[in-house]
Formats: C-alpha cells, structure tokens, sequence
C-alpha cells in the first residue's frame, strides 16, 4: 500500500452518526409571555462536529408533491505551509477546499440528501492532493447521496453512496473541528456504497449496513454501530466494520490492505457548556494477504479530540492522537504508517472565527514518527521523521 493511496482516503462519519432525522416541523415552546417561538433548524446532513454550522433558518422551498426541500451550501479555500514535503507535494500552496450543494428532504416517509461539488479531504502524515485531482480520482462530483425510506420515526433503511459508520471524524473539512484529518482517520473508511438499516429506541440507536467498505464496487463489508444516549451530556458508542471475503482491488481510494481489516472504534462524547471532549480508541487487524506478499498486521491508537467556546463567534479546538503498528521495519507486515512497526504522534490546534455564514481559521499541527522504513516517511528522501504545518481556510457556510 502507498502512503498516495493513504492520501485518497477519506472518513466520516462518526461511529455516533445520526439514525435518524428530525422533524422539519417541530417547534419550541413558546415562553411564559406566550411568544411566539421560532421553528426548530431542521437535523441537516452531512453531520457537522462544529464550530461550523449551518444556518438556522436554512434556504428552503415547496417541491410539491416531495414536500420541503432544503438547500445548503459551502464554499471555502486553504492556504498551507509545510516542511519536509515529498517530491510532488509542495512547501506551500493554495487550493479550494470545498464548493459544494446540499440538497435533502428531512421529513415524512421518503427523504432523500443530494451532496455535490468539488472538495479536497486534507490530512496528517501525507501529502496534499488538489481538489481538482481528488474528486475525479476519489468519490466524483457527487460524493454522497441516497434514498432515506423512514416507515416510522424510530425505524429507516437508507441506499446509495453513505457516509462510513466508522470513526470520529467526518469526510469533509468543514465538518470537522479541525481541517486536516487525523492519523487514525487516514485508518478508516469514508465513504461506501450500499444500504445501511437505522433503529432506535430510548438511549440506544443502532445502524447496520452492507457495503463495498473502501470504495471498492464490491459489496462485501459489513458495519454497525450502536450509541448509548448516557446522559444529555454523555453519549457511548461501538463501532465495527469488517470485510467477509478477499477483495484484491487497488486504486487511489481502494487500498487493498485497508479494504480487507477489520475496524473496530469505541468513542465517548461530553459536551458540556462551553466545552466538547471526544476521546476515542481504535484497533484495526488484516489478516495476511498472499497476493501483496504480506503476513497480518494490527494498529493501536487513540486519540483526544476537544473543543472550547470563548464566545458564541470564537473556538479552540484541539487534537492529539498516537497510533502504532505491528511488526519489525522492514518486515513483511503491510504498511499502514510510516512502514512496518511504525509508530506515530501528532498534536493539532485549531482556533476559528465565525460570524453570520463567514468562518475563517488557522491551524497549526504536528507530526512525529519512529521505528519507520525509509521511504515510507517525510521529506525529499522520505527519510525525515516528523512534519510541521500550518493551514488558513476561509469561506461561507449556509
């Protein structure tokens, strides 16, 4: 596996991804002086881990016989420096980072969510591929979208190119704390072809599904997950993917060995006031794959990531996270960092500025890695063990 096929890789949804969606029509109650209350936003995919949010009273409209319609949109640009690239990467540039439509109905039996555009997906430890590049060779310019059939409020069946079960960070950097993915998310799957079942009763939502797991056109992995609603400021969840046969298909966003792991995430969520903390640890196994001259291999690694409101306009949020491999360097293991045996740490920060649509923030990060294989690392030898960068992105989000 190349650290370039690592690069197409994208993740999302969290393993706590919303089951279901709310009513479009719910309203607050009204106030002791019997005001009247503004209506409810509507539960809007794709999920979004904040500070970012769409807007309150997002852009609707009366599609007839399909009901209310809602569109939302972002557009936003990066600018990053780094040292250490490889060759072909770059010390700095600029890229669009997002321009993408939204278009989803939320309510009543049918629903449906329409994503499309240009994106790139941004993250720690490999090298940078320009939007223009990447949606051709990743998810195209309809990156998600599917039918959502809801019999009941606590039950539904979606179908079509679904965001992953897997995870604590999602696909897209606008919905994420932070704008580069971590080291534990280039582990995982993104987005996936396929049906996916919802249920939930009381605390506990449950989503299975059956999909081509990595992008891979073959529908032979299986999902799920299940969320424990603890308390309004706790939520649990277990998730797990596997692939049920050998699947020997390579591309850009198909990574053999990664398509063929078992995943496995267990993520707590606090929110609280002003603050969000999500720790979460993940573990993933291949079994050996004689096609690609590999024994199996396992990652370890987990990760914090956390959140504070200064005010309602301005946020921190932060992310540290390791994550460690099996085997010796230069073993027969597949590679799933920086070599066999490798190892890895990284710290992000992330302050962001909001106001109305507007948001802009900066970002700082780090990578260390150690018992790594030459040419599997940093640098214009891909023999240098750590990487700095440093991100702007602005944009509107409505």
């Amino acid at each position: 596996m190349t650290r370039l096929a690592i690069a197409g890789l994208a993740v999302l949804a969290a393993g706590v991804q919303p089951a279901l969606a709310q009513d479009a029509t719910n309203v607050a109650k009204p106030t002791a002086e019997s005001a009247p209350a503004a209506p409810t936003p509507p539960a809007l995919l794709p999920a979004l881990a904040g500070p970012l949010s769409y807007a309150a009273n997002p852009v609707n409209f009366d599609a007839g016989p399909l009901g209310k319609v809602y569109v939302n949109g972002v557009v936003s640009g990066l600018g990053l420096v780094q040292n250490h690239s490889i060759p072909g990467d770059h010390d700095s540039f600029g890229d669009i980072s997002n321009g993408q439509v939204i278009v989803q109905k939320v309510d009543g039996v049918l629903q449906f969510m329409v994503q499309a555009g240009i994106y790139s997906t941004p993250s720690l430890g490999v090298p940078y591929t320009k939007a223009s590049r990447l949606t051709d060779a990743t998810f195209g310019p309809i990156p998600q979208a599917f039918l959502k059939i809801a019999p009941t409020a606590n039950f539904s069946v979606q179908v079509g190119k679904l965001p992953t079960l897997i995870g604590a960070e999602y696909t897209f950097s606008f919905e994420n704390m932070n704008i580069d993915r971590g080291l534990l998310w280039n582990l995982e799957p993104a987005v996936s072809k396929g049906v996916q079942a919802n249920y939930a009763h009381g605390p506990l939502a449950f989503s299975i599904a059956l999909t081509d797991g990595y992008y891979s056109s073959k529908y032979s992995t299986i999902s799920g997950s299940v969320a424990y609603t603890i308390n309004p400021a706790n939520v649990i969840a277990f998730a797990a993917s596997g692939n049920t046969r050998r699947i020997e298909k390579a591309t850009f966003v198909t990574s053999p060995v990664l398509n063929n792991q078992q995943i496995y995430n267990l993520i707590l969520t606090h929110t609280k006031g002003k603050v969000v903390i999500q720790p979460y640890v993940q573990y993933t196994h291949v079994d050996a794959l004689p096609f690609l001259g590999t024994t199996s291999g396992d990652t370890i690694g987990g990760a914090v990531l956390a959140r504070y409101n200064f005010t309602p306009a301005f946020s921190l949020p932060v992310r540290a996270e390791y994550v460690s491999a099996s085997g010796r360097t230069n073993g027969t293991q597949p590679n799933f960092l920086f070599g066999p045996g490798s190892d890895a740490f990284s710290i992000t920060a992330t302050p962001t500025f909001t106001y109305k649509i507007f948001f802009a923030r900066a970002e700082v990060s780090y990578v260390s890695a150690s018992h790594t294989t030459d040419g599997y690392v940093f640098g214009s030898n891909f023999n240098d063990q750590s990487q700095t960068r440093g991100k702007l992105e602005v944009g509107v989000i409505f």
